[in-house]
């Protein structure tokens, strides 16, 4: 098994050379801080102020500032997922309340968290720090919930004998999460990363440059920076934009993610070697630097270090036993109600805010909830009828998987909303242009997190298990129903859950969209969030995000859930 190990493990010791690799790499981290201090430093004066110019000089300052900010919304995306999703699987109590609130939380309109997020940062911090917190936040809630929900797949379909192994080890539950789960997870972490960067820059643009009643607020980077010349119909700008953020993408793909998908090959529960693997040539690099070794040496010791004073404070106990359970069950009945006094008072002043919505507006909701799911539907429909044959197809093949991950990446990160006026002067004549358009629009911000789940499921599937549906000679059907299905079940839910969320949330973009000059706009549910956002509309805003809310749970809750039910108890590696 290649990532249950002792506890306690030895370090290798080495006495290699400085090697060219060595050189490489220090030379690559110089080149990156003094980018990031030159940029910083010299950037354009307009860039500085409140405006946003769309000269090409400006492009890597806006870069720069885009990937730091994406940078920390998923640093803390990732550490969310960790707590939440650990919490949730290990507790059967904690399970029923978090994965409600998770299914809220992820069904909640990126708009929707602005004016909470902005107003609530306002009120203790300077305006220009609390509208760049409130950037990253916006960016967090685009990028958090597929990770989450991965996470806790991960979770509860670990295999039984793998659970044993750690009981016999006595892990304690730091040891089991960075020796068991986290490996086991590693796949679809990984993979769902990619698709939370993708999430996050097709939503920079909304991020970026945002209004809210009567304040305008821009910060720089590529995303206003996209923004900004739609709305203003520079094409040449557009592509200047589009070209600098495929530029950062493939540089993201090659020195980050593609490593990271080459060392998680590791990790892969499987008794036979694969006659493939994924590679890459800066984790090559690293690998054969003596720099990078010593600072994994340095790593390992420090690791060691943290086991010994987890198990000196947090002891082996088998799991669902707790040490404290009369201390445990006052806390929750104390978070509880606490939860409960907090949501009564939210309750009462959200009724006071609805009492204001006129009964045309509530019609009008009802129906953007229709026709926006209609275009869910749709959305999802031609998503699922492309991602999980090319996803399979990808995965099933590591030489393709190689040269097509970059493309995917790309092609996923790309945001829409850019390309928006393509749409529209393409469908604008067709009967149902802007329908089409919107559609369109909704599948770009929904398919990818099907087609990474489904590469990462494919990815996942042992390589015995395929050696063993070749000797068996299945056609090519039977392989699809026997393994293929089976195996990918627990990821497809994953991937339709975030996709069903995502297609909604983008929604807001696809059927509000400002080019131009003009403002676009489809009758949906999106349409009225958007609206009511840039209209300081806050009853109208609420009224609407709240009805979202509702729709997306109830599809959770009477669908998915039952299918995530199914996936874990019939459909999970034992």
């Amino acid at each position: 098994m290649h990532f249950l190990k002792s506890p306690i493990y030895e370090l290798k010791q080495t006495t290699r050379e400085f090697r060219w690799s060595d050189a490489f790499v220090l030379l690559t981290i110089t080149a990156l801080l003094y980018t990031g201090v030159y940029f910083g430093f010299r950037a354009p004066e307009v860039v500085k102020g409140p405006g946003i110019t769309l000269e090409p000089s400006a492009l890597p300052y806006y870069a720069l500032r885009s990937v730091l900010r994406m940078g920390a919304a998923y640093l803390l995306s990732l550490a969310f997922t960790l707590v939440y999703g650990y919490a949730a699987a290990r507790s059967r109590r904690a399970e029923q309340i978090l994965l409600p609130t998770l299914d809220v939380l992820q069904s909640v309109p990126i708009l929707s968290f602005l004016p909470v997020v902005l107003l609530g940062l306002n009120a203790f911090m300077h305006e220009r720090l609390a509208a760049e917190l409130a950037s990253i936040v916006l960016i967090f809630t685009s990028q958090v919930w597929n990770l989450t929900f991965s996470w806790y797949q991960s979770l509860t379909t670990l295999p039984r004998h793998l659970r044993e192994a750690a009981e016999v080890f006595r892990l304690n539950w730091w040891l089991r999460m960075r020796k068991l789960e986290l490996p086991f997870g590693a796949i679809g972490l990984i993979w769902n990363s990619m698709m939370s960067w993708a999430g996050g820059w097709f939503f920079l643009m909304a991020a970026e440059i945002f209004t809210v009643g009567e304040r305008d607020y821009r910060l720089p980077g590529l995303g206003a920076y996209l923004r900004e010349a739609s709305h203003q119909g520079n094409v040449a700008a557009i592509l200047w934009g589009l070209g600098t953020l495929v530029l950062v993408i493939v540089l993201l793909d090659q020195l980050v993610w593609r490593p990271l998908v080459a060392w998680s090959e590791k990790f892969k529960l499987e008794m036979i070697e694969q006659e493939t693997h994924a590679s890459s040539w800066f984790y090559d690099v690293l690998r054969s630097s003596r720099f990078s070794e010593r600072v994994s040496a340095l790593w390992e010791r420090i690791g060691e270090r943290i086991d010994e004073w987890t198990l000196r404070v947090w002891p082996f106990r088998p799991e669902h036993v707790s040490a404290h359970p009369q201390r445990e069950d006052v806390a929750w009945r104390l978070f509880f109600l606490t939860v409960l006094l907090l949501v009564g008072y939210g309750t009462l002043r959200a009724l006071h805010l609805l009492a204001q919505v006129q009964l045309s507006q509530w019609f009008a909701i009802l129906h953007g909830v229709f026709m926006t799911a209609l275009r869910v539907f749709v959305a999802l429909a031609i998503a699922f009828g492309w991602t999980v044959p090319l996803g399979v197809y990808i995965g099933m093949n590591a030489r393709l998987a190689a040269w097509l991950q970059p493309l995917v990446q790309i092609a996923a990160s790309i945001p829409a909303t850019a390309l928006f006026p393509v749409f529209v002067l393409m469908l604008l004549n067709l009967p149902g242009g802007l329908n089409m358009a919107a559609i369109l629009l909704m599948l770009t911000g929904t398919q990818w997190y099907l087609l990474f789940n489904v590469i990462a499921g494919t990815m996942s599937i042992p390589q015995e298990l395929r050696f063993t549906v070749t000797l068996l000679g299945l056609n090519r059907w039977q392989r699809w129903r026997v393994l293929i299905l089976p195996a990918l079940f627990p990821y497809l839910i994953t991937g339709a859950i975030t996709a069903s969320g995502g297609a909604w949330n983008a929604s807001i973009v696809a059927e509000y969209v400002e080019f131009g000059g003009k403002t676009l706009r489809v009758n949906g549910l999106g349409d009225l969030i958007a609206f009511s956002t840039a209209q300081g509309d806050f009853p109208l805003l609420l009224a609407s995000t709240l009805t979202m809310i509702l729709t997306v749970v109830l599809v959770n809750r009477l669908l998915w859930r039952r299918l995530y039910r199914i996936a874990a108890s019939r459909y999970r590696m034992e």
